[in-house]
């Protein structure tokens, strides 16, 4: 009698801890945060040298340490020599920069992989990952339009008209200020071209499924067809910048 008793007591405890261990992996909130994922979508902000900009990224895992990855950005591009000024004849008038011919954007698409160099424990950390990108650039000129002051033959009136900026005959006593921003902009000149990427991004936190990263790199534009930014300056058809971004995304396999 005592070893059916013994007997039927191992049965009952195999049997509910195999029903306890079926429980607790069917229920989906206690899935390891560390669990693989295959996709991933994020979203970020670009502080660079010359401007600012914004990306979208999605993409999915080649090998546990490898991404393949495509991007759209857009980024703002102005020069390290714009000097903001004033035409110090009339106190209304309006600031602008001086011997700036365009206003610059860049459009970019392409692809790259994100290789990981270490990964977060389990617990958390940072996350170390070598990335490199490269595709379609695509530039954008706008010229820059101002208010010009026009005086009558005995200079005791003027008006003001907007005009396209023309380093050959505005100069800091004529020009009256910036025009509107969408003055001339059905004028905007198209620059085809590339661009290549690369940079360390570094992940923070401890949730395998959320992104929060910082990035720091360097980008590298080329245009066949030069660009104008600053009058008495060389046209451009290289472009370098420096840059950190942070993003923001998520992880899911479905």
């Amino acid at each position: 009698m005592k070893r059916i008793i013994f007997t039927l007591s191992l049965f009952f405890f195999a049997a509910g801890g195999y029903f306890a261990f079926g429980q607790y992996e069917a229920s989906p909130d206690t899935v390891p945060e560390n669990v693989l994922l295959e996709k991933q979508w994020s979203i970020g902000a670009i502080l660079h040298t010359n401007g600012w900009g914004l990306k979208f990224r999605r993409g999915h895992n080649v090998t546990a340490m490898r991404q393949f990855m495509w991007e759209v950005e857009f980024a703002t591009y102005k020069s390290s020599k714009e000097i903001r000024s004033i035409n110090p004849y009339f106190s209304d008038s309006r600031s602008y920069f001086y011997g700036k011919q365009n206003y610059l954007w860049f459009l970019r698409g392409g692809v790259g992989q994100q290789q990981i160099l270490n990964r977060k424990p389990y617990w958390g950390g940072v996350q170390l990952s070598w990335i490199y990108y490269g595709g379609f650039s695509l530039g954008i000129a706008k010229p820059v339009y101002l208010y010009i002051i026009h005086f009558n033959s005995g200079f005791t009136d003027y008006e003001v008209k907007e005009e396209k900026y023309d380093p050959e005959i505005h100069f800091v006593d004529n020009i009256y200020g910036r025009g509107s921003f969408l003055g001339g902009l059905t004028k905007s000149g198209l620059h085809p071209g590339v661009y290549i990427k690369t940079g360390l991004d570094f992940e923070f936190g401890a949730k395998n499924r959320q992104i929060s990263s910082l990035e720091i790199g360097g980008i590298f534009d080329y245009a066949p067809i030069p660009v104008s930014v600053m009058a008495y300056n060389p046209k451009q058809s290289f472009f370098l910048t420096l840059y950190v971004s942070v993003m923001f995304g998520k992880r899911y396999n479905k």
